[in-house]
């Protein structure tokens, strides 16, 4: 894959206690690629300018560690969903920016944010897990980025229950036959704290993330034979 220059950002440890860190700039691939290899993330309202992000602490899930709860194992078990992978990454990342969640009166995916991910994922950057019904709708499904053994993951939907979190299971346990070494949930919520998940000081995070973006990508031949498997 040829090499990118990457624009600088401030040292994440500039951010404040919300854990904004800079504010401007652009959603080029180069400097969204920049961002994420330096543990930053873009989260923003429409009419916002574009806000930079690196929370202190950070939440991560390690692959190793991901909860597969009983009533999970049952949802498996009855083979109510099937899976794929980017597929249809730009239906995803739509189905995120119009679900309606708890507590939001919209939506921080913009039209802006969409275009720039789909360019990543055409780029080969960015990568989908789709879940789908015995009908063959798209019920749910989560997306983000990938940096050599790091996946940071930016958003997921349900239209049916267990949906978001079967592609989470999915998707992590992918990652770890890939030999990737966390995904990056970046913020606290319960709901990935039951799935094993944790935070963890900004610091620790930044190391593994040094190390992590090192090493070899994602394997997108292998991958995709791991979501054709057991359908």
């Amino acid at each position: 894959m040829k090499k990118i220059k990457l624009p600088k950002f401030p040292h994440p440890d500039n951010a404040n206690e919300y854990g904004l860190l800079a504010i401007g700039g652009d959603l080029s691939m180069e400097r969204l690629l920049a961002a994420y290899s330096q543990g930053i993330f873009p989260w923003y309202s429409p009419g916002e300018p574009i806000l930079w992000h690196s929370p202190d602490p950070r939440m991560l899930l390690f692959p190793e560690n991901l909860n597969v709860s009983k009533s999970m194992r049952r949802v498996f078990n009855q083979n109510k969903f099937t899976f794929t992978s980017d597929k249809a990454f730009e239906a995803v990342i739509k189905a995120c920016s119009e679900i309606p969640r708890s507590g939001q009166e919209g939506t921080w995916i913009t039209q802006e944010m969409m275009e720039a991910y789909i360019s990543l994922h055409k780029a080969g950057f960015a990568h989908s897990v789709e879940v789908w019904s015995a009908e063959n709708k798209l019920v749910g499904g989560i997306y983000g980025v990938s940096i050599g053994k790091a996946f940071f993951g930016e958003s997921m939907f349900s239209k049916v229950s267990n949906a978001s979190k079967a592609a989470l299971i999915k998707l992590t346990q992918a990652l770890q036959v890939q030999g990737f070494d966390f995904v990056d949930c970046q913020v606290y919520t319960e709901h990935l704290e039951s799935m094993g998940a944790q935070l963890y000081p900004r610091t620790f995070f930044l190391e593994k993330l040094s190390d992590s973006i090192k090493k070899p990508g994602l394997n997108v031949e292998k991958w995709a034979d791991l979501f054709a498997e057991n359908q």
